[in-house]
């Protein structure tokens, strides 16, 4: 879990420092010695930055160079409206099923807010931190609307390789249970779930529920 960094290297962990590389195959194979049974799989966020999606592409292909499984990688997906690039997105989705796995999303949400700067000092100015919480009482149809196509769009994605995607996990469940509510800055509220604060269906989600029970 959470092993690479963006340029394709390995996170100095205490794992690392310890065995090196060797970790994680290690990992993997005293997991499948405990019990042949076990799904294997490699979990990190941010999948869709290149340097990362060639480092765990050298794993996978490493790992089964050396004749130890691995069923699936994890995309943690948590998303946003400028975030990920779809078509680098997809090329990580098409690239770790090319290495012979399967897909799990599995910590899915995409903020409605605006990015935070986290080179900025969030505490600097009561402005600032206005910018960054712009709808504190209802998100506007506009970006619902923009949100909830943003949303279509991912799922038409995992529509597409769908015999590869073997589970989409989301991040909570309404939006009142999202972690990035009061991040990172208090009283922050977002929109990020599937289901809004009061326990509704999002329309992205009502509509694929319809077109299923059609």
């Amino acid at each position: 879990n959470e092993a690479i960094v963006e340029d394709g290297s390995y996170r100095n962990s205490d794992f690392y420092k310890i065995m090196g590389e060797e970790f994680i195959p290690w990992a993997f194979q005293c997991a499948n010695e405990a019990d042949p049974d076990l799904e294997l799989y490699y979990n990190d966020y941010g999948m869709a930055v290149p340097g990362r999606r060639e480092g765990v592409v050298r794993l996978i292909k490493n790992l089964k160079e050396r004749g130890i499984r691995i069923d699936a990688v994890g995309l943690q997906s948590h998303m946003g409206m400028d975030h990920p690039d779809w078509d680098e997105f997809e090329l990580s989705m098409k690239s770790y099923i090319e290495c012979g796995v399967d897909i799990q999303f599995t910590e899915v949400d995409m903020s409605a807010l605006p990015s935070v700067n986290y080179g900025a000092n969030v505490s600097d100015t009561e402005e600032y931190q206005e910018s960054l919480n712009p709808y504190k009482d209802a998100l506007p149809d506009s970006v619902s609307a923009e949100w909830n196509a943003r949303m279509e769009t991912f799922m038409a994605l995992v529509d597409k390789y769908s015999d590869h995607v073997k589970r989409v996990t989301a991040w909570g469940v309404t939006d009142a249970d999202s972690w990035k509510n009061d991040w990172p800055i208090p009283g922050r509220t977002d929109y990020c779930l599937w289901f809004d604060r009061q326990g509704n269906l999002k329309p992205f989600l009502q509509k694929r529920l319809d077109a299923a029970k059609q």
